[in-house]
This record gives structure tokens, C-alpha cells and sequence, in this order.
């Protein structure tokens, strides 16, 4: 193919790919730049990976609880490592090979394998060849932040990308952070096994989620084992024979934790670096990320920046949908915005947490005159059933437009069941409509319209 392209994608995360491809069907030709993998950290080191690996946590977690439900298993309940590893590997595999085949079987993408850097607002350099374009769109996503402590990197140090190769069972699993990615490993490697304590420099587990669903995740995971220091900052890391020694400080109380592996998990930096974006003329904020305006435009005419490198969400639904914007506007001539998306997301521990809108102390923020209501799980029929009634439902309602403004549910099946409400959100329709409809019996989401029957003034 020439060097000379109508469009290049440089990244191919949850963007990129579904973008080239539809540029490639409207009579466009397309380089795809990347330089490790197709399909970004959701499929190889994120979303995919991890959940396949909750799913063999689960399944441990199952057995040694199946005498609860009247069933024997005989002997302990032992984890293959390198088993549950093969399987995440083979889960991984496949959807690597399914979107590498697609995309190689489409004539107008010329897929390059490398680093892209800016040459200019229509040139990206890759390796000794230089590709042009009167539209470029940046999907080159985020890694794990690692910080400047003491001694770390004379360690044998994991982040969420690392941990993948993981094929054997840590004996005592250190982990730094205390936010979702931590969270997730924490619960699945004490359910894997092992011995496992959380450090956190916060005063509580999720510290951007209301305090009544941070202290429901935390009795969930000490639950199941899981040992936390929180108000505790790290000062130096060394070698302690074949594991780390961290040095820790608690107010003015110095302390240490030895484990025989440590992951870190201090949140995300956008991979824009390497892009050499100077030359371009693309402005970045000081955490490194791309602004945009609601339709993911960069300040240069021509440049757009999607997915987590553009600051406006770290979640393969969100990168996805921003693909969604962008081909609508560039594309179909459309007006998609992302000016009114609805903030949602989800913890996947287990129970998961399913998150919409504002929380509660947004609200109060707001002072909007609001409405809230909250119910335990261990009022629910499906959850007292299956013996998890672990977590509570919370919801969020304008006092007087009646629409929903927010909504948590933290519980069986809650990473599902929230999207009844954010229908309801996105439709602008008002929350007794889900109260005068019937649903069925039993499930989690038969409870909803209890649940806003019970909404009270937010003092």
C-alpha cells in the first residue's frame, strides 16, 4: 500500500480496530498502528483476563463452600496455578486471534506493527517508514503508574500487565492500592489461596464510592481474608530473600510488611509519551492526557484522541462507545456527543458492585433536592437463596422531576441488574414507571420498584 492514507488510527485498544474497520467499509483506506498488541489492555491484560481468572477464584470459592448447600467434596480444595493460567491463556488467545484475523481480512487497513510518533499534524513516523493522513485518531490507551519509592526497581515488582504471567501461587501477595484493580486481585488471589494484605494510603477501600459501600467491600474481602492497612504510605521497598520487605509509615509510626510478591496498583498513565505530540501541534493537561471536546476533537483540526488516553474514562465501555461517537460524526455525519454519558462502571469482586450517576455524596454536593433509598441484600429473595447476601442496593431520585439521578448496587448479580435503572436514566423516564411494572419472581431485580417505594427526603 502507499504511504499516503485517507485516515490513521494509531493504537488498536477498544477503539481503534472497530474505527478502522468501519472507516475501511465507508471506501477509506486505513494504516493501524500499534506497537504490541491488537485489542489493547482490555483483551490482554485487563477486562478478558482478569474476569477469566475471577471466574477460576469463583469456582474455588464454590467448592469450598459446596457443604453449605448440602453437597460433599471430599479433601481440600487445591488451585493448579498453571492450569487456571492456561485456561486465562487460552480465553485471551482466542480473542487476540479472532480480531487479528478480522482485521487482516479487510483489503483498504494496512495493519503496522511498531511505535507511532507525530512528524507533523498529518505524519506519523513508524520505525523508518513515515505514513500520511488528513485525519489521524490517537487510541494509544494507558499502563500502570509506578511510583518513584525507594528501592523499587531493584525488585521483582508486578503490575496489572505482570500478573498475567503469574503461574504459580504466591505464598503472601502484597498489594499496593486499594482501588478497583487491587481489589479484584486481592479477593481472587485469597480465594487462589494465598495470603494476601492490601496497603492503602486512604482511610477506606474504593475511596471514590459513598462510605456505606467502601465499608460493605471491605467486610466482603476481610470476609474471605484479606488483610488491610489503610492511612499506611510505603517509604522504601527492598529485597528480602526471595521476596520484598516495604517499609511502611502509619501517622508517625514506622512499620514493615514482608510478602513474596508485590503488586502495584496506583491507578493508570496515558501512553502519549512516545507519540512525540509537540510535533503536532496536540496539546496534553499535566497528567499527560489529550482534552477534547464533547466529540473527542483535539485543539488540531484533523486529530482525535479516544479511549483512556483522552482522560474521559479508564473502561473498555467507555473507549467503545467514544468509537461510537467518533464514527457518527466523521462518518455518518452525526451530531453524537459525549456531553451527557451517563458515568457507569463496575467493581468485580465478588459480589460485584454495578455503579450509575451520581453517588450519594455527589448529590449532597449537588444540593439538589433528592430523594434515596437503600435495602440490604439479605432482604432479597435470589440472594438468601443462593446463600450471598453479602451488600446493599442504594438509589438516587430528583425530589422533583422524579428521574433517577444515581444508583449503586453492590450484590449479587448488582453488575447486571443496574442496568434496569440506567434505562430508566438515559430514557428520561421517571422512576415510578419501573414501580408500576411487575416483574418476575424471584430475582434481584424484582426489588427495585420496592426499593423506590421506600425513597425518603436526603436529610
Amino acid at each position: 500500500m502507499s504511504d499516503q492514507f485517507d485516515a490513521i488510527v494509531v493504537g488498536a485498544g477498544q477503539s481503534g480496530p472497530f474505527l478502522a474497520a468501519r472507516l475501511a467499509a465507508a471506501g477509506k483506506t486505513v494504516a493501524l498502528i500499534e506497537r504490541e498488541h491488537l485489542g489493547g489492555t482490555c483483551v490482554n491484560d485487563g477486562c478478558t483476563p482478569t474476569k477469566t481468572l475471577v471466574a477460576s477464584a469463583r469456582a474455588a470459592w464454590a467448592a469450598r463452600h459446596a457443604g453449605d448447600f448440602g453437597v460433599i467434596v471430599k479433601g481440600p480444595v487445591t488451585v493448579d496455578m498453571k492450569a487456571v493460567k492456561a485456561r486465562k491463556d487460552a480465553v485471551v488467545g482466542a480473542s487476540v486471534r479472532s480480531l487479528t484475523e478480522w482485521i487482516g481480512g479487510i483489503e483498504a487497513i494496512d495493519y503496522i506493527e511498531g511505535e507511532g510518533s507525530f512528524v507533523s499534524p498529518t505524519a506519523v513516523k513508524v520505525g523508518s517508514r513515515t505514513v500520511t493522513a488528513p485525519q489521524i485518531f490517537i487510541n494509544t490507551g494507558a499502563t500502570a503508574s509506578v511510583p518513584d519509592w525507594p528501592g523499587l526497581r531493584s525488585v521483582p515488582f508486578l503490575t496489572n500487565t505482570s500478573m498475567m504471567n503469574l503461574d504459580t501461587l504466591p505464598s503472601h501477595l502484597v498489594i499496593v492500592g486499594a482501588s478497583y484493580i487491587g481489589l479484584e486481585f486481592a479477593q481472587m488471589y485469597a480465594r487462589f489461596g494465598a495470603k494476601v494484605t492490601v496497603i492503602e494510603r486512604g482511610t477506606r477501600p474504593a475511596s471514590r464510592e459513598d462510605e456505606d459501600i467502601s465499608a460493605w467491600i471491605r467486610q466482603i474481602l476481610e470476609a474471605e481474608g484479606v488483610t488491610f492497612l489503610f492511612d499506611t504510605t510505603v517509604e522504601s521497598v527492598a529485597r528480602a530473600g526471595g521476596g520484598v520487605l516495604l517499609s511502611l509509615k502509619t501517622g508517625e509510626r514506622r512499620a514493615s510488611v514482608e510478602g513474596s510478591h508485590l503488586l502495584v496498583a496506583l491507578g493508570r498513565t496515558p501512553n502519549t509519551a512516545a507519540l512525540n505530540l509537540e510535533a503536532a501541534g496536540v496539546k496534553t493537561d499535566k497528567r499527560g492526557y489529550i482534552p477534547t471536546d464533547e466529540h473527542l476533537r483535539t485543539n488540531v483540526p484533523g486529530i482525535w484522541a479516544m479511549g483512556d488516553v483522552n482522560g474521559r474514562g479508564a473502561f473498555t465501555h467507555t473507549s467503545y462507545n467514544d468509537f461510537e461517537v467518533v464514527a457518527d460524526n466523521v462518518i455518518d455525519g452525526g451530531k453524537r456527543s459525549v456531553a451527557n454519558r451517563v458515568p457507569v462502571y463496575g467493581l468485580f469482586i465478588d459480589p460485584p458492585l454495578g455503579r450509575i450517576g451520581m453517588s450519594e455524596t455527589e448529590v449532597r454536593q449537588s444540593g439538589k433536592k433528592a430523594l434515596m433509598a437503600t435495602r440490604p441484600m439479605d432482604r432479597v429473595s435470589r440472594a438468601k437463596e443462593r446463600g450471598e447476601t453479602q451488600g446493599m442496593m442504594k438509589v438516587l431520585v430528583d425530589a422533583e422531576t422524579k428521574l433517577i439521578l444515581g444508583a449503586a448496587i453492590l450484590g449479587i448479580n448488582g453488575d447486571e441488574v443496574v442496568h434496569n435503572l440506567l434505562q430508566l436514566m438515559v430514557a428520561g423516564t421517571p422512576y415510578t414507571t419501573m414501580m408500576e411494572t411487575m416483574h418476575i419472581h424471584p430475582t434481584v431485580s424484582e426489588l427495585l420498584p420496592t426499593l423506590l417505594a421506600d425513597l425518603k427526603p436526603l436529610d
